[in-house]
């Protein structure tokens, strides 16, 4: 079965969904996309209630591109007319000595014009009592930073991209593609599609897809952990008096108020262990779990009490851990899109870009330490930083 379509999109997680979005406002039914699942599933990286949106970061490129990710969220809310986006505040925590220098955060923020307040440990319990922390610790609140809905994102960006004209095939992996310069051929669920522009927006499958353009990243795929606590008052951890917060040493942990389940929920990044495929497992990392729930027992104690949900994710790691977002090299008509598990908060901003790239050729937005052939990428054993 021949098909013919101006976009194609492989992947329908948070980058893929945003794609498929952006494009079909513009093209309309030009836009087919492919899920090798069912949509919604939960075995990559994109599904569940919450990810974190925040200005603070740690280079002012990725501040300043924060700022053009709230917009592009803000779009896709007019549009669907429902809020997807819920502002908390964001608490980022340096112990002293830790790995990751508090003022790469705050000098970016400067450089970009982004508020913030740095409070030392006393007044942070001040604020928020829920905390206990030493006197060493030193903290920035930034107001702007929130919850990313993210299940309800993905769908909204699917159900609009649906709308706008886009067809989707979902349970119909991608087996073939072959680029022939002017176009691209896919096979995928049995039939056969043309296009002129293809996005692969695949995770953790990303280097199975680009091995049909004989090109291999060096990515790190780790199977993760998030679990929900039920706190004794899950109250006080309600989005209206408790903010997002990520603990900035290495073992770093990050955390949300209770939103989508009845309690609040933690976890460790980059705390699961390295597997070499991606179809993971469900069964729980002990050795991480015990060291989430060791953190929460120590510095969030009213949030500690039996788990009420552990879900397991998969992260998928440049060795620098930027995002790619770029033509694969050699292949101008065919792009890719990794968020290297820190890039929920930018995948609608993602797939506005990937839509430039593929109608218009380009985009105003720097994404220059975004590109695909990047020296790191094309080494055989580059080495790894993973702290953000």
């Amino acid at each position: 079965m021949n098909r013919e379509h101006r976009h194609a999109v492989v992947g329908l997680g948070a980058i893929g969904s945003a794609a498929a979005y952006w494009l079909a406002r513009r093209a309309g039914s030009d836009v087919v996309a492919f899920e090798r699942y069912e949509l919604g599933h939960q075995r990559g990286a994109s599904e569940d209630h919450s990810r974190i949106i925040r200005r603070s970061y740690h280079t002012p490129w990725y501040v300043s591109l924060t700022a053009h990710a709230y917009r592009a969220w803000a779009e896709v809310e007019l549009d669907a007319g429902k809020k997807l986006i819920v502002r908390t505040g964001g608490l980022d925590l340096w112990p002293e000595g830790a790995a990751i220098p508090m003022s790469d955060y705050t000098e970016s923020m400067r450089a970009c014009g982004v508020e913030f307040e740095e409070l030392d440990a006393p007044e942070t319990m001040r604020r928020w009592p829920q905390w206990r922390l030493s006197d060493d610790v030193r903290t920035v609140f930034q107001a702007d930073a929130g919850i990313a809905a993210a299940s309800k994102c993905n769908a909204a960006h699917r159900r609009l991209a649906l709308g706008y004209g886009a067809t989707f095939r979902e349970r119909s992996p991608v087996t073939v593609i072959r680029d022939h310069g002017n176009e691209v051929e896919i096979e995928a669920g049995g039939e056969r599609h043309r296009c002129e522009r293809l996005v692969i927006a695949a995770d953790a499958w990303t280097n199975d897809l680009l091995a049909h353009l004989d090109l291999r990243l060096p990515l790190t795929i780790t199977q993760e952990q998030v679990i929900y606590f039920a706190a004794p008052d899950p109250s006080e951890f309600a989005p209206e008096r408790f903010p997002i917060w990520i603990w900035m040493d290495d073992p770093s942990f990050y955390g949300f108020p209770t939103y989508g389940e009845a309690g609040p929920k933690a976890a460790q990044d980059v705390g699961g262990r390295e597997v070499s495929s991606p179809e993971r497992s469900d069964a729980p990392d002990e050795v991480a779990r015990r060291r989430v729930h060791d953190f929460v027992r120590e510095h969030l104690p009213r949030a500690y009490g039996p788990e009420i949900l552990l879900r397991t994710c998969l992260y998928t790691m440049p060795p620098d851990r930027h995002f790619v977002l770029d033509a694969v090299p050699g292949h101008p008509n065919v792009f890719v899109a990794l968020g290297a598990a820190h890039g929920f908060k930018f995948s609608s901003l993602f797939g506005r870009i990937l839509a430039e790239l593929a109608i218009d050729g380009r985009t105003d937005l720097d994404i220059v330490h975004f590109a695909a052939a990047r020296s790191i990428l094309t080494m055989d054993d580059p080495p790894r930083s993973f702290l953000v």
